[in-house]
Formats: C-alpha cells, structure tokens, sequence
C-alpha cells in the first residue's frame, strides 16, 4: 500500500510501509533534502492547469491505511468535496518516485495528494489570500499534519503563489465526473494555456475581477486584450461586451489581462463560466479578487 511519508511543507511520498518518524525541521522549513529544485523553470508560472477527465479510480488507493499511527478511509464514489484549511507542497525529494496511483511525481506538473479523495480526482484549489485558483490532478496522498488538507506539487504552488512561504490558506473543490461530464468538453473550465499567472494583492476595493492572462511584456497582453474585445463583439458572445471592458492592469513586473469588476466571487465565477465558453478553450479563466 502506497502510503505518503510526514515532512514539513509537503509530507508526500509512496513508501510501501508506513513512513518513519522524521526529525525536526531544518532552517528553512524543509525536512531532509526537500525542497525547490536546483534551477526553476523560467516558464514555471506558464505551467498549464490539468484539464479534468473521467478516470476510474485506482483500486489499490482506495483502501484504507494507516499512517504516523492515525486511520485513514478513502472515498470510493463520485460525491463532491470542499474543505477549507492549509497547503502545503513537496518538491524535490520526492521528483521522480511513484505516487500512490503508481505514476511518477514531477514537481513541476499540476498535481496534488489528498489523504481521502479518490485517486485520481480533480481538483480547484484557490489561495484565500489572493483570489488565485488553480486545477490540480490528485494521484497521491498526503498530508498528514493537523490543519493541512493538500499537498501541491511545486509548479502548483508557485502558481497560488504560497512556495515561498511554504504553506497558505486555500479552499479545495474536488471537480466530480458529473461536472466533468456536464461541462461538454472534457473539462470544466476552459483548458489552460501556456500563460503565466501570480499572486494577485487584495486591493481596497476587494472587488472580483476574471484574469484572462498575466504577462510580463506589454505588447503580448496588448495582443491578447485585442483578441478578446474582437471575440466580445461578436454576435455569439450574447451581448457581454456590453457588459464588460477588458482592461489591462500593472502589477509590479506583469501586466494582467483582466474583465469585470464585481463583489462577490460567485458572480465572477458565474462571469469565468460565460466567458470560457465564448472565448474558447485556449483562453484561461481565473478568478482574481483585485
């Protein structure tokens, strides 16, 4: 049985017995050799989302297990799962060993572990903090810390933005087969492009905002503001360009391709959906709270 091993920010791993009591934590929050990688990626934060698919659940990952002496029960159906606690990611210690699913972990793909949530499953991970939201797929499990409900891998956790910190406060959604489904596409929001996104500072307003594209040049968030005024003014569009003004923000080195401005996050859920379905499957959608 494929069981994840305790460690500070992450405490994933797939030992076939039960992980060994690891000691104290070193300067910088990490046990043992985990950590970043030697050498991030430029393009991390242009790692795509998982695109969510129905996928049978792995039978050996659904058994119940034991872990640091506590019980754990898998679920084993298709039911809907929100929790609300603290993330946590592992990286490089881990890179290249077997997940509980038995595939291999990249730390620099979208996926996550989760202690019950059948494997694999999908996932929405927004960070509380900053309004960003990711989709993960979850083929491990972990953590097993009091408080801590996910385990990202590092590209997803530079992605929200809480890499650096080691933890952050985040909402996880599991994303059920019906929604997948329902959504008529393979996923349920549009398939993320290679387009960076980074955490997004609370501004006074506190009002919500869909982010279309974060860009460190100008000229290429020009290029995609464009693009989405003339997808707006279409007839198929269903009148949301008389709704909206697309509009592109400094954020210290980026430049965010953003939409609307509303004061509830569901409304502007609600807004992401109408716009993922008019302006295509290569056009990201986040909700960000500006």
């Amino acid at each position: 049985m494929a069981i994840a091993a305790l460690i500070a920010v992450a405490g994933c791993s797939t030992a076939p017995k039960p992980p060994p009591v690891q000691p104290p934590p070193r300067a910088g929050g990490f046990y043992q050799d985990d950590g970043p990688p030697a050498q991030v990626p430029a393009d991390i934060m242009a790692t795509p989302d998982a695109v969510p698919r129905i996928e049978p659940f792995h039978g050996g990952a659904s058994r119940p297990y034991v872990a640091l002496g506590r019980s754990y029960t898998p679920i084993t159906d298709d039911r809907p799962l929100m929790q609300r606690g603290f993330a946590s990611w592992y990286g490089r210690q881990f890179h290249g060993q077997r997940t509980s699913t038995g595939e291999i972990y990249d730390m620099f793909a979208m996926t996550a572990a989760h202690p019950t949530m059948p494997l694999p499953s999908y996932a929405r991970v927004t960070n509380l903090r900053n309004g960003v939201s990711v989709v993960v797929r979850v083929n491990d499990r972990g953590p097993f810390r009091d408080g801590r409900v996910i385990d990202l891998s590092y590209a997803a956790a530079m992605r929200l933005g809480i890499a650096a910190a080691g933890t952050g406060e985040v909402e996880v959604q599991r994303i059920t087969h019906q929604e997948i489904a329902a959504s008529g596409t393979g996923a349920v929001a549009a398939a993320p492009p290679p387009v960076p996104a980074a955490a997004t500072p609370v501004a006074a307003s506190g009002m919500w905002a869909v982010q279309l594209g974060a860009f460190a040049g100008a000229d290429r968030a020009q290029e995609l503001l464009s693009r989405v005024q003339a997808e707006l003014a279409k007839p198929q569009a269903g009148g949301l360009s008389a709704d909206l003004q697309p509009r592109i923000e400094r954020d210290g080195g980026l430049h965010r391709v953003l939409l609307g401005a509303l004061p509830e996050r569901e409304a502007a859920f609600a807004l992401a959906s109408r716009l993922a379905a008019v302006l295509g499957s290569d056009i990201a959608t986040y909700v960000v709270l500006r």
